[in-house]
Parts: C-alpha cells; structure tokens; sequence
C-alpha cells in the first residue's frame, strides 16, 4: 500500500475533542450491531433483523441485516480504539443515510414517533469524524506519528 495514502488516511487533527465524539458514539454503534448480529441487548440477530430488513424492501434482508451489523459493530470499536477511523466513520456515515432514509424519514424528526432525529445526529458526529479523524487519543496518531 502506498505510504502517502495510508498516512492521509491516518492523519488527525492533535485536539481531544474527537475523543468525546468517539468513546460514546462507539459505543452505541457496536451496541446496535451487536443487536443485529448476535440478538445481545435485546436485538434480533441476523436472522430476525434480516426478516424485517426484507419486510420493509432493503433484500435480500439477511445480507443487509449482516452489512448493516457488521458496519455497526466493527465500526463501533474502531471507534472506541482510534483505529482507521476515518474510513469507520465513512462507512457509519452510509449506514446512517440509509437508516434515515429507508426507515425513518416518513415518522418526522422526533424520536418519540420513530423519527430521524438520533440517526440525524449519528450521522453528524459520524462526518465529523471523517473531517477531523480520530484526534489525539488513537491509535490513528500513534500510527502517524511513526
């Protein structure tokens, strides 16, 4: 790979402001992943996440349910560690475009009505992130700073 473009793809900002946006945000991203993928904390698993995924026209259901966890969960820890957290946050970014869009959009904003609002916000820490990278406290900046 070449060294120019990893290092681009690594690179942060030196604040510890992405910091704050990472640790919790993380968190919540491999905890719904965790939903779909393994049925932990309540969630469906791939088979059940996969049945509503094809119930509401994203098919076939199970690969989405698989895409859509997968990118959740691992997404979720890199996140949490700092690692390649530009492209993290990148992929987070599509999944919460067509989270928005496919599920939530026609309820309103409010989450009280299923709405958009907590994937809107999802969605805007997530770019946040692919701007700023992981900041100070990464495992991105050690990398980069080598």
């Amino acid at each position: 790979m070449n060294n120019a473009f990893l290092n681009k793809l690594i690179s942060t900002d030196a604040s510890w402001g992405a910091l704050a946006l990472r640790i919790p945000v993380g968190i919540i991203f491999a905890a719904h992943g965790a939903q779909k993928l393994f049925g932990w904390f309540g969630g469906y698993g791939l088979e059940g996440t996969g049945q509503w995924m094809d119930s509401i026209g994203l098919s076939p259901g199970y690969l989405m349910a698989l895409l859509a966890g997968g990118a959740e969960f691992f997404g979720g820890l890199a996140l949490v560690i700092g690692l390649l957290v530009r492209p993290a946050s990148a992929v987070l970014a599509f999944a919460m475009l067509i989270a928005i869009f496919s599920v939530h959009i026609g309820n309103g904003l409010f989450m009280s009505n299923n709405g958009y609002e907590f994937g809107l916000a999802l969605l805007a820490v997530s770019v946040s992130l692919v701007f700023s990278g992981a900041g100070r406290a990464s495992i991105d900046r050690a990398i980069a700073a080598r």
